[in-house]
């Protein structure tokens, strides 16, 4: 961040809070666009409908989705006693989600296993957990550190005949089973014409902070199969996209 500082920049766009985190301490003199989690909630700015400061952008829904993904994840695998979920504890918006989880794991008849994971070698310890408590499901939260290592993930989950559920819509790609959040293109756009406003002259902080406006559940029926998972025809048709 501070060499990206050393030139001269109109305006910083991220995604994640993290990267938002990192922005905000480094500027406050710079416009920043950022895609992050709860912004409130993490202190980086004042409110939603006027964040003040030089921070705008749009904020995904962290807690809603990752509980929804959760319920889903009971309705594929309603067998299922024990989910694992894996989250990393550097990211400041995952521990309110994980609270909110474990306050609805028993209404859903679940024990949830958190499982933190900075780096590879924390998932590797993180899946030998996994196999040792005997999980039923997996959950992944949408972070950038399990995206990347997403091919051993889904590899995982398939070699232990594991229902998961992720945040990321990537996971698809890779042969994941279900996926509920944010539409990325949309995301995306909009965050683009923030930065078409600003550059036109519009302050951020007076800039509300966006939410999310399309969210897409995607299911992959061939993973289903590889599992000998039967998906619910009720939730087939609220899914946004099939994969056969």
């Amino acid at each position: 961040m501070a060499d990206l500082l050393g030139r001269k920049i109109d305006i910083l766009v991220t995604w994640s809070t993290p990267a938002l985190v990192a922005a905000k301490e480094a500027t406050s003199a710079i416009p920043i666009v950022g895609i992050s989690g709860d912004p409130v909630q993490t202190g980086l700015v004042a409110s939603l409908a006027r964040p003040g400061g030089n921070i705008t952008g749009l904020a995904v829904l962290t807690e809603e989705l990752e509980l929804k993904n959760l319920q889903l994840l009971k309705e594929i695998a309603p067998e299922a006693t024990r989910i694992a979920v894996l989250w990393n504890p550097d990211n400041p918006v995952w521990g309110h989600a994980l609270k909110r989880l474990q306050e609805a794991a028993p209404a859903l008849g679940v024990k949830l296993q958190p499982l933190a994971v900075r780096d590879l070698g924390d998932l590797e310890a993180a899946f030998a957990a996994v196999i040792r408590e005997k999980a039923g499901a997996l959950l992944v939260f949408r972070e950038q550190i399990f995206v990347v290592h997403r091919q051993q993930i889904v590899k995982f989950v398939g070699m232990n005949r594991l229902p998961a559920a992720y945040g990321s819509s990537s996971f698809i790609e890779v042969g994941g089973l279900l996926v509920y959040g944010v539409n990325v293109p949309d995301m995306l756009r909009r965050a683009g014409g923030y930065v078409d406003k600003i550059l036109k002259g519009a302050k951020p902080a007076d800039l509300p902070i966006q939410q999310p406006t399309k969210l897409e559940m995607i299911i992959n029926l061939k993973t289903a199969k590889s599992l000998g998972l039967t998906i619910p025809p009720s939730l087939l048709a609220r899914a946004d996209q099939v994969i056969e």
